[in-house]
């Protein structure tokens, strides 16, 4: 009843649309897809399920008709240094990335490299970063967790298919689960041994807020702040010896 209150229609009406007796219009499709807040690529499927024709487009990120919107991924990037920060798609994949990233990623399988490079491999990965990452059992649960929401809002194959390779991947050894974080935690830190000692950082998530393309809608900008002051310098000193 309230999703027919929503989109204007009785819930007989409704009920038809659900089980064929009529055939919703093209605009009685996005009024639902609004209201079950679609992705772009969903409310394209559902529109050519009605039989219409899909209403967004989906360019690279380096299309001309993106410039503007490159620019302001990179211009964040830029002014996040000397922390890191990335920019992924639906997918985990790589788009773009700061000069402190690849930093950080000395040492890494060169095969993981290789495009595409999907930042959750690359994170556990026993050949990727996973070593490294001190609080593993932790950081291995948060990304897991994420991915599984993900799937259970999408349905996505492709990351459920992801899911299921990350989970075949060892978890720390030597490392106790997982617990509650003390009350005076803000966040899940992440925690990267390096060649400067250990870095701790906290991951911030920005979104485009009202994108009309199919990869906008699904980037994200992953941006990490130091969650102590020696990872604030230490992130300093890397940035002046790069």
């Amino acid at each position: 009843m309230e999703l027919a209150l929503e989109v204007g229609v009785s819930t007989r009406h409704l009920s038809f649309l659900e089980t064929g007796r009529a055939a919703p219009s093209r605009q009685m499709l996005l009024r639902l897809a609004e209201q079950l807040d679609l992705s772009l690529r969903g409310r394209n499927a559902l529109l050519i399920a009605g039989g219409f024709a899909p209403m967004f487009r989906e360019r690279a990120l380096d299309d001309p008709q993106l410039q503007a919107a490159r620019a302001a991924v990179d211009t964040i990037l830029a002014g996040h240094e000397p922390h890191p920060a990335l920019a992924v798609d639906r997918h985990w994949n790589l788009l773009a990335a700061n000069r402190p990233v690849m930093h950080l990623l000395a040492g890494v399988d060169a095969a993981l490299l290789e495009p595409p490079v999907n930042v959750l491999r690359l994170s556990l990965h026993p050949q990727g970063l996973a070593p490294r990452i001190v609080n593993l059992a932790e950081w291995r649960a948060h990304l897991l967790h994420r991915v599984a929401q993900q799937i259970d809002s999408s349905g996505d194959r492709e990351l459920d298919a992801l899911l299921t390779e990350l989970r075949a991947y060892p978890a720390a050894i030597g490392e106790p689960a997982p617990t509650p974080r003390d009350a005076a935690a803000i966040a899940v830190p992440f925690r990267l041994r390096s060649p400067v000692g250990t870095l701790s950082f906290f991951s911030t998530t920005t979104v485009f807020g009202t994108p009309v393309d199919i990869t906008l809608d699904e980037l994200a900008l992953e941006c990490f702040f130091p969650a102590d002051e020696a990872t604030a310098a230490a992130m300093r000193t890397i940035a002046i010896d790069a």
